[in-house]
């Protein structure tokens, strides 16, 4: 679907330009999850789902959808207008890290949880999270995770180029004191600690799908201009973003992690 056509489900009350950059990304990961999908009509969870871009996406394929995120994000009437339109559920929580977060959902209910662009975000130690989400994932569910990659040449070269001047390595001062906490990428992952991530969680998750990914739209660029895009994502190494599917075949072990505080 082109940009233009979905953004007039949207009818203007959504912030556009957001969505404008961020569509390709989302078209792209869907792609990919289509490739090994297995559910007809598959129940949706979309963790931090914001204004509904990509749970829109699943709705509109008939996908039963579930739209997570802060209360304070659901309380514009635009939201709820496009939720109610394609049956999207809302599901506000205060506190992701806490266990009551998704009480509301039963148990193996869940067929694909959607973790997109989120766990670059998290700061709180998040096994009690993942615990919740084993819980609520049916046996045959599936995690699809989107992040950034560590070694991408977009974050690397910056990075190095800080820590050689003695400007240190994460997130800056300037960004640690003027933006939103949830705002900061505190955390970015290679693709071996990505796996190596959810193999220590619990040897039920079987990763069965990884991928190095681009997520840009290149059609605003001549053709000058995606020849050197194209050549500088030749190395999937050093691609933009990483591309993972957890699936849980079945429930055995649970959670393994006791987090030693």
């Amino acid at each position: 679907m082109h940009i233009d056509d979905y953004l007039n489900y949207f009818a203007g009350a959504t912030d556009s330009n957001y969505l404008i950059a961020h569509y390709p990304r989302f078209q792209q990961t869907q792609k990919l999850a289509y490739l090994n999908w297995k559910w007809q009509k598959a129940n949706v969870l979309d963790v931090g789902a914001h204004w509904l871009h990509q749970s829109l996406l699943y709705a509109l394929d008939g996908h039963q959808v579930t739209a997570a995120d802060f209360s304070d994000t659901f309380e514009d009437p635009a939201i709820h207008k496009i939720a109610s339109d394609h049956r999207i559920q809302l599901l506000g929580y205060e506190d992701l890290s806490s266990s009551s977060a998704f009480d509301d959902l039963d148990d193996d209910s869940i067929d694909v949880i959607l973790f997109c662009e989120i766990l670059e975000h998290i700061t709180f130690n998040p096994v009690g999270m993942w615990r919740t989400f084993y819980r609520i994932l049916r046996p045959g569910g599936r995690i699809i995770i989107t992040t950034p990659n560590y070694y991408s040449l977009k974050c690397l070269i910056p990075s190095l180029s800080r820590f050689f001047s003695g400007g240190g390595v994460g997130i800056s001062v300037s960004e640690i004191l003027h933006k939103k906490s949830y705002a900061h990428h505190w955390k970015e992952f290679s693709m071996n600690e990505l796996r190596r991530y959810f193999e220590s969680l619990s040897g039920d998750f079987d990763i069965q799908n990884q991928r190095y990914c681009s997520f840009n739209n290149l059609e605003h660029l001549n053709w000058k201009g995606q020849l050197a895009y194209n050549k500088k994502n030749l190395i999937p190494f050093f691609r933009k973003g990483l591309y993972m599917e957890i699936d849980l075949p079945m429930k055995g072990a649970g959670i393994v992690i006791e987090p030693d505080w």
